[in-house]
């Protein structure tokens, strides 16, 4: 915010913030469960404790992670709930207005995983993970996509878990959402063949000519995954990741090759199902006769590497071999149809709503 702008001299602003009034056990959360708000935070430097900064929210990440905390359950990710009447927490970026830390001074830029999906707040400065600098050349959302939790996602996942060789066959569902755009093409990077699934006929085509896929399908135009699967991957797959779960996952075990890694990076097609309702997988049996990996992962336990993921996938944006592609809401007030829209097949590339102008 400019000094001595008109905003600065407020002492008190109201803000709209979101909360959880009910948790959600299965389905898509709807307005009965989330509602928005108005509160009111005080500006005053007095009323700031000590490290502690007042923030205005720029933009806000919409990531699948966050529906796992709003069931009202300790299941599958394991995340903790929400409580009742707490405003919803998320990736975001916000401009400092007042610091009462001496690490910041009014008008930085800075990225905190524990954003309140709000339009002011005040936090404490050791949830902030770092400044940004606008004049870097990266645009804000890359900080909220590829080099956010989707990117740090897609590189844990192929660069440490799946590391695959120069010529493997790499597989990646939900290829056209946040973290398979990414996946995708670093296992391209890796020298990989790679073919990905998704939900529409537009995304094969934005997969294969903006991201680099060899090959891609709808799974929504496949009469049998298993089938599919056989046409585009006839010498095998060496590397899924997954990003689905579910009746692709089960598919995909008929077509490993020996030695085989599979990562579990999210299970989007059973988010919204409690877990009696879940798909089951029938046919584990492969991992054994083929000696498969299969392993799950949080990014919170790689974070001793979050440094050398953010600088090798800063390099590359500026190189120009990773490209992203952002859907953008406008206004706190989207939140909830942002988030509906992560569960849409429609959907494409990384959920992200701006808040503020820049």
């Amino acid at each position: 915010m400019p000094m001595g702008s008109a905003e600065e001299k407020l002492e008190t602003v109201e803000s709209k913030e979101w909360y959880i009034s009910a948790y959600a056990s299965d389905g898509v959360p709807t307005s009965d469960h989330l509602k928005l708000r108005s509160a009111s935070v005080s500006l005053a430097i007095d009323s700031i404790p000590d490290h502690h900064v007042a923030v205005e929210t720029l933009w806000i990440s919409i990531d699948p992670y966050l529906r796992a905390t709003m069931t009202g359950t300790n299941d599958g990710l394991y995340f903790p709930q929400f409580n009742l009447n707490q405003a919803i927490l998320a990736f975001g970026i916000a401009r400092v207005i007042r610091s009462k830390d001496s690490k910041y001074s009014d008008g930085d830029i800075v990225l905190s995983a524990f954003l309140p999906v709000a339009e002011y707040s005040l936090l404490p400065c050791d949830l902030l993970t770092r400044k940004l600098d606008p004049a870097s050349g990266i645009p804000f959302p890359d900080y909220l996509s590829s080099l956010g939790i989707p990117g740090f996602a897609a590189w844990v996942g192929i660069e440490i878990l799946g590391q695959p060789k120069s010529g493997s066959n790499v597989f990646v569902s939900a290829a056209a959402g946040g973290v398979g755009m990414f996946a995708g093409q670093l296992a391209k990077l890796r020298g990989c063949k790679v073919v990905g699934s998704t939900g529409s006929d537009d995304k094969v085509k934005l997969l294969k000519e903006e991201f680099g896929y060899d090959d891609a399908f709808n799974y929504n135009s496949e009469m049998s995954f298993d089938a599919a699967l056989t046409k585009y991957f006839p010498n095998g797959i060496d590397v899924y990741l997954d990003n689905v779960g579910g009746k692709m996952l089960e598919a995909v075990l008929n077509h490993v090759n020996v030695h085989a890694r599979i990562i579990l990076c999210g299970m989007i097609s059973q988010y919204n199902k409690v877990w009696t309702e879940r798909d089951g997988v029938r046919n584990l049996l492969n991992m054994i006769g083929k000696e498969v990996k299969m392993e799950g992962f949080m990014i919170g336990s790689h974070m001793d590497r979050f440094g050398d993921f953010t600088v090798e996938m800063e390099r590359y944006i500026k190189e120009g071999k990773i490209r992203s592609k952002h859907v953008i809401y406008y206004g706190v007030e989207s939140f909830l149809e942002s988030l509906g829209s992560l569960f849409s097949s429609s959907n494409i590339g990384k959920v992200v709503i701006q808040v503020k102008a820049p």
